[in-house]
């Protein structure tokens, strides 16, 4: 289905408007850092329990690789007397060589267009402020953030997650690069799939680009399918918690020049809604056809990265 030249997009002007019309800022308390996730209840998560109807658990994140140019520190010990600072071990370490084992030392940046990773509220600034009215001087370089950083999910998101499979709706393999997700393709998604966004969700948006990265088609990130600003009202309409996509979100180009990532910045620094980046969503999709289920128990648990902005995660969705 192409998109159609006579749907109402937002112009500029009323996208900047969001940062005032959609915030949360006070919603639930000055201090809140925690911003859409106030939406998840303990009603919601047991109503996303009630989702598990079949037990197939799929995971939603790529492999995590290490790049060809990047020094390994992956090591194979033979016996204990070879860790290091072993001479500080119980002499019985020193003893025993019939044991072995790997050990690693990992650096991983995992904002960017490939790692599956979690952004919490922290990660964008707008004029100087991140979600709630705190200042940017919040971020120190050597402690990290001192708010609304991913800490603030440290119990973990576990929700009902529904998958919208834009792709699938409009019958091609994937969206073009630069072609926008709207509100209208969300509720013919919606229709198709028999499902409907409640409050409390994670909505998971298929635009296609995992199976053609799957199939080895080269994606950039500069140009890509996502969500268009024109979606955030509706987002914060439905009281949406997390919203995920196969891409890094944004529709790319946005088609606003002051305004280059609308759903990261409108969402993190006026919401706080937090983004999940980069799903693999090919074996969630594929399983929701085979079932005939659009909706799951998603459990999304952030590694407890104190002052950071995100981290990469391993979503699982049980059907």
């Amino acid at each position: 289905m192409p998109e159609s030249p006579d749907r109402s997009t937002p112009t500029q002007n009323d996208v900047l408007a969001y940062f005032a019309t959609l915030s949360n800022w006070g919603r639930w308390g000055d201090d809140d850092e925690r911003g859409t996730l106030n939406h998840v209840t303990d009603e919601v998560r047991r109503a996303a329990a009630r989702s598990v109807r079949h037990g197939r658990s799929v995971s939603c994140a790529w492999e995590v690789t290490a790049p060809e140019d990047m020094e390994r520190s992956t090591t194979a010990c033979p016996c204990a007397a070879d860790i290091p600072g072993a001479e500080n071990m119980p002499a019985a370490f020193h003893r025993d060589r019939r044991w072995g084992f790997t050990t690693e030392r990992l650096g991983v940046t995992f904002h960017g267009n490939s790692i599956t990773h979690l952004d919490s509220p922290c990660h964008l600034f707008w004029d100087g402020a991140t979600y709630n009215g705190r200042s940017h001087t919040q971020v120190d370089a050597a402690t990290g953030s001192g708010w609304a950083a991913v800490t603030a999910a440290a119990d973990g998101i576990v929700t009902r997650g529904v998958l919208l499979d834009v792709a699938r709706a409009r019958g091609v393999p994937w969206l073009a690069p630069g072609q926008g997700v709207f509100p209208d393709d969300l509720e013919e998604a919606e229709r198709r799939h028999g499902v409907r966004v409640r409050p409390g969700d994670a909505v998971l948006l298929r635009t296609g680009q995992g199976r053609a990265r799957h199939e080895g088609v080269a994606v950039t990130g500069v140009t890509q399918a996502g969500w268009h600003a024109s979606c955030l009202p509706w987002l914060r309409e439905r009281e949406v918690a997390v919203i995920g996509a196969d891409t890094p979100q944004d529709v790319q180009p946005s088609g606003y020049d002051d305004v280059l990532m609308p759903v990261h910045a409108v969402g993190l620094v006026a919401m706080g809604l937090w983004l999940l980046d980069n799903a693999d969503l090919e074996a969630c999709a594929a399983t929701a056809a085979e079932l005939g289920q659009w909706d799951f128990h998603l459990a999304v648990a952030p590694v407890r990265l104190a002052g950071t902005s995100g981290s990469p995660v391993n979503p699982i969705a049980t059907f």
